[in-house]
């Protein structure tokens, strides 16, 4: 048996964050001592890198809860590999669509450098906005369920990497 802070080094999670999945019921292999201290078992090493590992993967913590046994010796197999499956499904729609949101993005690019150049950057940018709106449409639907499904760490730098460029005039 481990204390919380032993399992938070082995697992380079918080203790916050431990605490966390235990008070939602993912991290139940917890013994409470008499002096109020946490007591974890080898086994919760184990359970929390699943855990990490499936959030990683873009499962929420409510199919993790769905998916993890009791014990992790009583797995579901059928009901894991049909969610795993459904969630390289998904995977595979969210890389089409973001692939075609590129696309579109760098078409966009190439029609705002393609000003003329007697044209000033109002101008341009009435241009482009015109053949965006009466040009063909495109699907491009980025759910919710689509950003969760990209890993955390990806978008905090791309949203870091947006912010760090400095707009350049045309």
């Amino acid at each position: 048996m481990m204390k919380i802070g032993e399992l938070a080094q082995k697992t380079d999670l918080t203790t916050s964050k431990i605490r966390f999945y235990e008070r939602i019921g993912l991290l139940t292999t917890v013994d409470r001592r008499s002096n109020g201290y946490r007591a974890y078992p080898p086994q919760a090493v184990l359970l929390l890198g699943l855990i990490t590992t499936a959030q990683r993967a873009g499962f929420t913590l409510d199919e993790i809860r769905t998916l993890l046994p009791s014990d992790l010796q009583h797995w579901d197999h059928d009901a894991l590999m049909n969610a795993l499956t459904r969630k390289i499904a998904d995977i595979e729609a969210l890389q089409a669509r973001l692939t075609q949101s590129k696309a579109h993005l760098l078409r966009l690019v190439e029609d705002i450098q393609a000003r003329p150049e007697d044209m000033d950057c109002a101008a341009n940018a009435h241009r482009v906005l015109t053949n965006v709106l009466t040009g063909p449409s495109d699907n491009l639907d980025i759910t919710p369920d689509d950003v969760r499904l990209l890993d955390r760490t990806d978008r905090r730098q791309s949203v870091s990497r947006g912010r760090s460029k400095k707009a350049v005039p045309p």
